[in-house]
């Protein structure tokens, strides 16, 4: 099962070392195909050493809210399916022997959605960053607003952008 990897555009069977050797690309049609938090880091930092930032403790399901399924239901879901505990995962390592912090988003946690926790860890990483005195960089595939939080989910874009202003103020990209 793990040989092989069948190109979701093309349909080509690849030798899965092949594919993840070509980062995740199809030799044949040149299909990108997503890459997760691990394999993104393992790609940008120096010998693929890094350090995971730690995640903050943020209240999950504030509004305790249900639609078809329970939100808490669909977080449970979201992480047996990934393995990850949400959207975004930071980590701290070198980049061409200079430091950086960089976060990557999980489009398949929720469409990488942006709740509470990861506004929190999305600012947390910024001010890691500026605490270094390094550049954060941010790979984003976001669905946009994660509406089982409503306008919790909202005012992560002022914390966000606030924590972006920060880094743009002392001078660091």
């Amino acid at each position: 099962d793990n040989l092989w990897y069948k190109c979701k555009s093309c349909g080509q069977m690849v030798f899965r070392k092949e594919f993840v050797e070509n980062l995740s690309v199809c030799p044949r049609c040149e299909h990108h195909d997503r890459i997760g938090s691990k394999a993104r880091f393992e790609q940008m930092f120096d010998d693929g050493r890094y350090e995971v930032l730690p995640s903050p403790e943020v209240r999950e399901d504030p509004l305790k809210f249900r639609d078809t399924k329970r939100y808490a239901d669909r977080l449970k879901t979201a992480r047996a399916t990934t393995g990850a505990r949400d959207a975004l995962v930071n980590a701290r390592g070198l980049i061409g022997r200079r430091k950086a912090v960089v976060g990557v988003q999980d489009f398949a946690f929720m469409g990488g959605s942006m709740g509470s926790v990861v506004g929190e860890r999305f600012a947390r990483a910024a001010e890691t960053a500026l605490e270094i005195g390094c550049p954060f960089v941010n790979f984003s595939a976001s669905g946009g607003a994660r509406m089982q939080e409503s306008l919790f989910s909202l005012m992560q874009m002022a914390k966000t952008s606030a924590a972006l202003g920060r880094l743009r103020e002392a001078g660091l990209p």
